[in-house]
């Protein structure tokens, strides 16, 4: 009985350092989810001076913001953007990683390339996204080179067409995130064990099928991981596109995302309508998340 009171009283101090985690989350994390969510089933706005609600409608703002269709309209501009920066991202980083984790390449100078790619993650997006305004105005450096060139005749108006405006917020989004996910990936190839590949380089294995056939299967949960967490901060997507197009998602709100198109409502103080599709995107983010997990993890057996 002793021997067991002090397996509670040492115990004790596993829950004594737990509380500040709780205390964060309920805090920061719990309260506003609930708040949110029940602010959505309110009418909450403001009409010029005047405060209208809150007044309870029930399902009204979830139905709203499926009938007047920004919803899909935004969402397929998310997910547009978002595949667009992650294929390369993701592509690159494999490649990058393998060079990295390869000890027959011996490459010179790891520790500068290493840094030096991982410092575009340490850069603001806003600062990012300024840089590539001025890189693609009308009057920039870039439509002077392609003119110069005689590639153009007159300046290509990068942000009046919708494919130039997606490319460039897919770009910045792989430029600032690559190094990351290839920090992560090198991660999971430095863990695999040595003796796998020397095992198939006896067998006459080619550098490809070791790839294929080793490398890429035992990356599995690393790569889900980093597709989940990837799809999550797509779906979160707000400060490139909003300073890249001055918040408008121009052109023909081709580039509004659907955090931009929540923003609008919090800046206009639509509580109500802002807390439905905080709802909504909850729900499409963890149902998106689900569908990743159980496709890469059906193909596992």
């Amino acid at each position: 009985m002793a021997k067991k009171s002090k397996v509670v009283r040492y115990n004790k101090w596993g829950y004594i350092f737990l509380i500040p985690f709780l205390v964060v989350f309920i805090v920061f994390q719990l309260i506003p989810l609930v708040s949110t969510i029940y602010n959505s089933f309110f009418e909450n706005y403001r009409s010029g001076l005047t405060q209208i609600g809150p007044n309870f409608v029930g399902i009204e703002n979830y139905k709203t913001i499926i009938t007047n269709g920004d919803l899909p309209l935004y969402l397929k501009n998310t997910m547009i953007m978002w595949v667009l920066g992650f294929i390369p991202q993701i592509l690159l980083s494999l490649l990058l990683g393998a060079w990295f984790t390869d000890p027959s390449l011996r490459l010179k100078c790891q520790t500068f390339f290493k840094t030096v790619i991982y410092m575009p993650n340490l850069i603001m997006a806003s600062a990012f996204a300024m840089l590539f305004f001025t890189l693609f105005a009308d009057g920039g450096p870039i439509n002077s080179m392609l003119i110069q060139a005689g590639v153009f005749n007159e300046a290509y108006k990068f942000m009046s067409h919708a494919g130039t405006v997606r490319g460039l917020v897919a770009t910045m989004n792989c430029l600032m995130w690559f190094g990351n996910t290839t920090i992560l990936l090198m991660a999971g190839m430095m863990g695999i064990d040595p003796s796998l590949f020397e095992a198939a380089q006896v067998d006459g294995a080619t550098a490809n099928q070791i790839f294929y056939k080793i490398t890429l299967p035992l990356l599995r949960p690393i790569l889900v991981y980093v597709m989940i967490t990837s799809l999550i901060g797509g779906l979160q997507m707000f400060d490139v596109p909003q300073i890249l197009t001055n918040g408008t998602g121009d052109p023909m709100r081709s580039s509004m995302t659907l955090i931009m198109y929540l923003n609008k409502h919090l800046y206009s103080k639509n509580f109500g309508l802002a807390g439905a599709l905080s709802v909504y995107m909850f729900i499409i983010t963890g149902i998106l998340s689900l569908l990743v997990y159980k496709f890469t993890n059906s193909e596992k057996k």
